[in-house]
């Protein structure tokens, strides 16, 4: 692959704490990785963005792309009645191939011009749609992961699955996914209630045998706390269930986790298990406010996540507001929670934080994969024309969050 350079105003985050840029810089790529970042073109063939912001692709590390159809619709239950009164309807039609297309056509296109670049995806319990889905987030140019949902237990008839057909459906989707470049498989039970315990055991000797990611849910809502309390009474937290089965682990997503108590964190953390934090989900299903300073300062790994269709935007600069937005009502209401999270750390989040679960991505440092979007930001300029790049970042995020990026580069390789 041959070496060019992008000519922009280049911002990004190496740590939480602050932000990096060059502004009027060349954003340097050679064989799909990020050579440097210099003030002075270095004689390759250029890219020119015209002035426009450049900055690492984002990380979604959760989102279900069958809730994307009804995105926006319901937000007036909490997590379990929204579940069997309107997602479990809608993901049974993806049985259907022909409902499957349009419907994941539809997804795929929203996430091509959109900031996203890594994603980790949960399909349906349906194998030939997953693949079909993951047909198209790879055509879309993104990279990352999808699943195929696991589902044994209390769940409506034509969601419930028998366990062996889970396990051989289940393998016969790693095995089916080996044309796929950037669009691997990864291990999803739904969660605990609806998976069964030798469902779970078959899982995770699957996940070893293929040395493969798990993706989950984990203490999202209170009534969901409870229900795997009764289902599960040997283990000591909603986290031991998932350590009992061996899915925890750097290589393992939990989303939401709103309600960790302090073992759980603790387990997280020396685990180094990603917490997939949810903002928007999480306000719009009343699940509460996860206190994310905390899990910072005890070491937990943190992404990122819209998790459409509890999340009602598929963007993650609005993810990125909602994190940085619920943060300061959890500090207002509860200052023993820490401090609220400022916007760079938000970004690095979205950016380095969680695309480190898919490797050395997010960020502008030597040797990373050149993920890169641009910016075009022409009102901060005009009508702010003393910000610096960095604030014009933020402009853009709080004012054009749904707008469609100018332009995205996947591993070097041009995609929009």
């Amino acid at each position: 692959m041959a070496a060019f350079s992008i000519h922009g105003d280049i911002v990004w985050t190496e740590t939480k704490d602050s932000f990096r840029s060059i502004e009027n810089g060349y954003l340097n790529i050679k064989d799909g990785k990020i050579e440097s970042v210099s003030s002075e073109n270095p004689g390759y063939e250029t890219i020119e963005t015209d002035g426009a912001l450049v900055i690492p692709g984002l990380s979604d590390l959760h989102l279900h792309a069958p809730q994307y159809a009804f995105m926006g619709l319901y937000m007036d239950e909490e997590l379990l009645d929204w579940l069997n009164n309107h997602t479990f309807p809608e993901e049974g039609k993806y049985g259907n191939m022909e409902y499957a297309e349009k419907a994941y056509s539809a997804f795929a296109d929203a996430l091509r011009t959109s900031p996203t670049t890594r994603v980790s995806v949960f399909g349906t319990i349906h194998t030939d749609t997953v693949l079909l889905l993951m047909k198209k987030l790879e055509n879309a140019g993104l990279s990352g992961f999808a699943g195929k949902v696991n589902m044994d237990r209390n769940s409506p008839d034509y969601l419930t699955e028998d366990t062996s057909v889970s396990v051989k459906e289940t393998e016969r989707f790693i095995n089916e996914c080996n044309s796929f470049a950037e669009i691997k498989p990864i291990i999803t039970p739904r969660f605990v209630p609806s998976c069964s315990d030798g469902l779970m055991e078959a899982l995770s000797s699957i996940r070893k045998k293929y040395n493969l990611p798990v993706q989950s849910h984990l203490d999202e809502n209170l009534s969901e706390i409870d229900w795997v309390k009764e289902l599960c009474p040997w283990s000591r937290n909603y986290a031991d269930v998932y350590r009992h089965f061996g899915m925890l682990g750097e290589e393992s997503i939990m989303a939401h986790s709103v309600w960790l108590d302090s073992a759980e964190i603790d387990l997280l953390a020396s685990t180094g298990t990603y917490i997939a934090h949810s903002p928007s989900s999480n306000m719009n299903l009343s699940s509460g406010i996860a206190p994310i300073r905390r899990y910072l300062e005890a070491g937990c790994n943190i992404g990122l996540a819209t998790d459409v269709a509890g999340g009602s935007t598929i963007s993650m600069f609005r993810i990125i507001e909602d994190a940085v937005g619920v943060s300061k009502l959890r500090w207002r209401f509860d200052e023993k929670s820490g401090s609220p999270l400022k916007f760079s750390e938000a970004f690095y989040l979205a950016s380095k934080g969680g695309g480190s679960f898919f490797g050395k991505t997010g960020s502008f440092e030597k040797g990373y994969d050149a993920d890169v979007v641009v910016l075009d930001d022409t009102e901060s300029t005009v009508l702010r024309p003393e910000l610096s790049a960095e604030k014009r970042l933020e402009y853009y995020a709080y004012r054009h969050a749904d707008k469609p990026v100018k332009a995205k580069f996947l591993k070097g390789k041009r995609v929009l």
